[in-house]
């Protein structure tokens, strides 16, 4: 039997348990948080005053700080990208509307708020220029990404649980130096799409210890291959009105790293952080291929921090047409 159809095989098999999982990690609509939980009631007569905060505390937070929000956002803003994709993996039944499809639906209806709910604060901010933004949006959704996944499931969920996990690190942390700053009101809009984002990511985590119990083998092959030819930002391809592809991605970056929200030793943190989520360690049945593959893994986390330590982040800040220089 090929290796599409052993996929599909498996994917079938894990169907039957997709609603409790869907259960188990997402919370039903009409309990969850929306977006208008954390902004200004636009029919309450305190809302323009309520406006006049967010725009006062916003003059406290440095330049650094609002290009990363910013680029948090439009990745959060990509999400047709996301779900086109994730539709598009054997196994996920976007016609017949299976089970995984169902998934796939219910997780991009929880993903939708995060956009949402930071587009519109950065709207009141008066710190960024929307427009900007606006069309480095439409340039991420229409450019697409290539995440070297292709349509196989088992790839697509090694990615989608390291992805869920780093942004989980970069939310709590701008909720973190929000906090510091004073702004307690985006302090917690970015940690509760922080919370989501784990929850995500234990989701799909399961999913890829579901295929390990019943295809151990080709799941480490899996896992082995995606972070040899490493995980792939899902805005790699972020770029700036007038610019290339990719133009703007490094220079986000390097803020990130610059002020600690999302760096090079988080990436192998994640590694170690799965490696042990999953136990490969002591995973039997593989056969000789995937012990290859699973002593890589293994030594890879130390690989790659004797790599990140010789790694020098720019110091300079990098001019984005997103943000506005603070006025005084």
């Amino acid at each position: 039997m090929s290796l599409k159809n052993v996929r599909l095989e498996v994917m079938q098999f894990l169907e039957k348990d997709v609603d409790a999982l869907i259960e188990k990690y997402l919370i039903p609509i009409e309990t969850i948080w929306q977006p208008t939980d954390f902004l200004p009631d636009s029919e309450s007569p305190k809302f323009f005053d309520e406006v006049k905060e967010i725009r006062e505390l916003a003059k406290d937070l440095p330049y650094d700080f609002w290009v990363v929000l910013v680029g948090d956002m439009i990745t959060e803003e990509a999400l047709p990208t996301y779900e086109s994709w994730l539709m598009d993996v054997e196994g996920v039944g976007q016609v017949e509307r299976n089970g995984w499809s169902k998934w796939v639906r219910h997780w991009t209806g929880e993903e939708n708020r995060h956009g949402d709910v930071l587009n519109k604060y950065l709207y009141l901010s008066g710190r960024v220029n929307m427009r900007e933004i606006e069309k480095t949006t439409q340039y991420l959704i229409a450019d697409g990404f290539d995440i070297g996944t292709d349509r196989d499931p088992y790839k697509n969920f090694v990615y989608t649980s390291f992805q869920e996990l780093a942004t989980y690190i970069s939310h709590n942390r701008v909720a973190k130096l929000a906090k510091e700053r004073g702004n307690k009101q985006l302090s917690k809009m970015c940690r509760i799409i922080s919370g989501d984002e784990m929850r995500h990511h234990n989701a799909y985590s399961e999913f890829v210890e579901r295929i390990f119990a019943v295809d151990p083998s080709q799941m480490m092959m899996a896992f082995h291959y995606m972070m040899k030819q490493k995980i792939t930002m899902p805005a790699h391809f972020l770029r700036e009105s007038g610019g290339q592809i990719s133009s703007a991605f490094e220079e986000f970056s390097n803020t990130a790293q610059r002020i600690g929200v999302y760096t090079s030793m988080d990436y192998i943190d994640i590694l170690e952080k799965l490696n042990k989520r999953w136990e490969i360690e002591k995973i039997t049945g593989l056969n000789d291929e995937a012990e290859k593959a699973r002593d890589y893994l293994l030594k890879l986390p130390s690989r790659m921090t004797r790599i990140a330590e010789r790694m020098k982040v720019p110091e300079n800040s990098f001019q984005f047409k997103w943000v506005e220089p603070a006025k005084m």
